[in-house]
């Protein structure tokens, strides 16, 4: 048989959940919904979902809080956070609390329905893959989650370590920012937004900053590129 996708909406605004609930259902996923924070924490808890749609502001705990209790118990599960909120600053906060993807109300059902499914094929089953990555004297490892540099442990948050794989797996050849949504958040992002170039810092100053060569390189009006000069 089949599997049919199980997700748990969470949403207190009523005519919202009702709206996702049905159109999801129509594509054949299974639905629960949650209409605050708290009913989503315990929903999470009693039941195995394959992705989850998060409101960011509820009662009683919040889209963040919520996002980051759902990692504590799982790391994988794709979360796809629903705000009016769309600012970088906004978008960051959640991205750090763990959303996979972020959607900015009002919106779309079909825009709905294609980050669904991008976060579906993405929270599948793992692929075999080799423990680590290598470039110059720069160490993923893939099985821990660090990286190491000179033999310096240096710890990541989930989305710079995701963005860090991603350089790791493209070394000297220039990588959009396109590229880079595409590729590490699996959404066409928003290019009014300067995220991507945020989380490049971020990476920068954990993996360059403290060391030499610098490895991750601003090719001017096309992206970045990862080599040694």
């Amino acid at each position: 048989m089949t599997h049919k996708p199980r997700l748990l909406v969470v949403e207190d605004e009523a005519k919202v959940a009702t709206f996702i609930k049905k159109g999801l259902e129509t594509q054949s996923y299974q639905v629960d919904v949650g209409a605050d924070g708290r009913e989503g924490k315990r929903l999470f808890g009693s039941t195995n979902y394959d992705l989850v749609i998060l409101d960011v502001n509820l009662p009683f705990v919040s889209g963040l809080e919520l996002a980051e209790y759902i990692r504590t118990k799982n790391e994988t599960v794709p979360i796809l956070m629903l705000t009016a909120l769309d600012t970088t600053t906004d978008k960051l906060l959640g991205f750090e609390a763990g959303a996979d993807d972020y959607l900015v109300k009002p919106f779309e059902f079909l825009e709905l329905m294609a980050r669904v499914r991008a976060l579906l094929r993405r929270g599948g089953p793992p692929e075999t893959r080799e423990a680590s990555l290598r470039f110059a004297d720069l160490e993923l490892d893939l099985m821990q989650k660090v990286a190491r540099r000179q033999g310096v442990t240096i710890d990541l948050t989930a989305r710079e370590f995701a963005l860090l794989e991603f350089f790791l797996r493209s070394p000297n050849r220039v990588v959009s920012r396109v590229d880079i949504a595409e590729k590490v958040w699996d959404i066409n992002f928003d290019t009014g937004t300067n995220v991507i170039d945020v989380y490049v810092n971020y990476l920068r100053n954990k993996v360059d900053k403290p060391f030499e060569p610098k490895l991750i390189h601003t090719v001017v009006g096309m992206g970045y590129i990862m080599k040694e000069k």
